[in-house]
């Protein structure tokens, strides 16, 4: 797309593509590698229309980060709309996850540590998401899918912790970032799963298993 062209191109239609093309590249490269010189190549527009648009990397990747966690909470949304059992929405999320992680490099986990206002966007969201995540885990105990005797405060904080420290240590780069989430989820699931819930996982575990041999 040459310059001539974008300048028809209304800004909000702009941006959504700056932050499209950003994101992609960041996911199957890692973000240190791809510079603002290579996403104004990408999408034929000037550097100086790019800094218009995005002021620097940072204020780029956290908007485009901002977008990613504001369309998978439309996904959740639509997901509630079909279906009130909880463990059904978990593991509908989950795949979701797991379809994103297909397309993310290990580089792009480990180089979000360097930039500071994304990490403080994480933290805020993560609060939020941690107080959602509490009262959603008992409606699961009220439908009998996951254990009365668990104190959901603390082993939510637990798993987040875990997701935040494959920052920071180096588990991903013997394992793939499938594999370690899978191992985290599926842990933590068959943990606090009633007898009825843990039935309902390890069917969903099964077939999920099944249709990745497949493949």
């Amino acid at each position: 797309m040459s310059e001539h062209t974008r300048k028809y191109i209304p800004r909000p239609e702009l941006k959504d593509r700056i932050l499209s093309t950003a994101m992609e590249a960041f996911k199957r490269h890692g973000i240190k590698s791809i510079t603002m010189d290579d996403i104004a190549l990408s999408l034929g527009i000037s550097k100086r229309t790019l800094y218009e648009v995005f002021p620097d990397k940072e204020t780029l990747l956290r908007e485009g980060i901002l977008r990613a966690k504001e369309e998978n909470e439309a996904y959740a949304r639509q997901v509630l709309q079909q279906t009130d059992n909880v463990l059904e929405v978990i593991l509908k999320l989950f795949e979701r996850s797991i379809e994103q992680f297909h397309t993310t490099d290990k580089r792009f986990i480990e180089d979000l540590n360097k930039y500071p206002q994304v990490q403080q966007l994480c933290r805020e969201r993560l609060q939020r998401d941690s107080e959602e995540a509490i009262r959603f885990m008992q409606q699961g105990v009220e439908q009998g899918i996951f254990r009365s005797d668990i104190n959901f405060g603390i082993v939510d904080r637990l798993l987040r912790e875990q997701f935040n420290s494959l920052q920071s240590n180096d588990l991903c780069r013997h394992y793939s970032m499938v594999e370690v989430y899978e191992s985290i989820m599926f842990t933590y699931l068959r943990g606090i799963s009633t007898p009825r819930g843990a039935e309902e996982l390890e069917r969903f575990i099964t077939q999920y298993r099944s249709g990745n041999a497949s493949h």
